[in-house]
């Protein structure tokens, strides 16, 4: 057996160079062999990150025997593409969230990994936080009582707009596929239940046809009611808030605990007037590329399946009709 997963990186994104690159030699299970650009920035960024090679095309990169696994950072439009392309190339592939622009799209990509007996997984590294089980636990335990609604909300203000490709609608641009992806994921991993109808409104930028806020409402299949809000346009938030019968639970820090060294807070007030914070430590990319390393090295399965996937897209499929429409969803 291999000791690790030797990844290649499509694209110098500031995410890779500054996460997911540092992450993956956080773990033990994975190294970084060879990163790829089109724009020229390979060598460069391979000589500031020490990495033993670098390619000027990512046809280039997937050739490469040495390579296992890719993680692609892509913009949204071209994750599908290259999908498929380092599938058959027989790469495992670790691509960023949104998966693709649409849930056909999403099941091509894992169609096309299936075929080629290579692993797919889509790049929410917030959930691997274990703050988020010990919010399941809570809920288990009936903390709260009888969840009724949870609200999530992942906002920040986007500063360089005329360049950022957020505010690209051909990319794949906009706050709901940017953001807004976590709170509906959010909302579905924590409920552990899908949405069966649901309402977008969205606020559009003036000179582009990207959302720069939207505001959701679901009703998932359990009966439970969701709203959530996203945002290039607001003070920074990323936090949902679990109600029940007996209380409430909130997370401050829901998907980018990261920033604060990693630590998770847990908000538990219940209806006797106590309350109580906890604290739960993670490292979520580093934890994020260790379980997909593992999997890759050992034939473990993926928390994140790709039925999952495949409703993650169909539920963001509903959310943009929606937006477009001004019509309620059912799905």
């Amino acid at each position: 057996m291999k000791k690790k997963a030797r990844f290649g990186i499509i694209s110098t994104a500031a995410i890779a160079k500054e996460v997911m690159i540092p992450a993956i030699r956080r773990t033990s299970h994975a190294e970084v062999v060879a990163i790829a650009s089109e724009s020229g920035k390979a060598d460069q960024a391979a000589k500031e990150l020490g990495i033993p090679k670098a390619y000027d095309s990512y046809d280039q990169l997937l050739d490469d025997p040495d390579i296992d696994a890719v993680y692609i950072p892509l913009p949204n439009s071209l994750h599908a593409e290259w999908t498929i392309k380092a599938a058959k190339k027989k790469k495992h592939v670790l691509c960023e969230k949104t998966a693709a622009l649409c849930e056909e799209d999403v099941r091509r990509m894992i169609g096309g990994c299936e075929e080629n007996g290579v692993l797919f997984m889509e790049a929410f590294m917030y959930q691997f936080h274990p703050q988020h089980e010990r919010v399941k636990q809570l809920l288990a335990a009936g903390e709260i009582g009888e969840v009724k609604y949870m609200r999530a909300h992942f906002s920040f203000y986007l500063q360089d707009r005329e360049t950022n490709i957020r505010m690209n609608d051909e990319l794949g641009g906009g706050s709901l596929l940017d953001v807004g992806c976590y709170c509906v994921h959010s909302t579905r991993h924590i409920l552990d239940a899908e949405p069966v109808e649901l309402f977008v409104q969205s606020r559009f930028d003036p000179h582009r046809s990207v959302d720069l806020t939207t505001s959701g409402w679901m009703r998932i299949e359990n009966g439970v009611f969701a709203q959530f809000m996203c945002s290039f346009d607001m003070f920074p938030q990323n936090e949902y808030e679990v109600i029940g019968t007996k209380g409430k639970i909130i997370v401050s820090r829901a998907y980018r605990p990261d920033v604060d060294s990693g630590e998770g807070r847990i908000t538990v007030a219940t209806a006797d007037g106590s309350e109580r914070e906890e604290t739960v430590a993670g490292d979520q990319y580093a934890l994020q590329i260790e379980h997909f390393s593992r999997a890759i090295l050992e034939g473990t399965p993926l928390l994140y399946s790709p039925e999952r996937m495949i409703k993650q897209a169909r539920a963001l499929d509903a959310c943009r009709t929606s937006m477009k429409t001004g019509a309620i969803v059912w799905l």
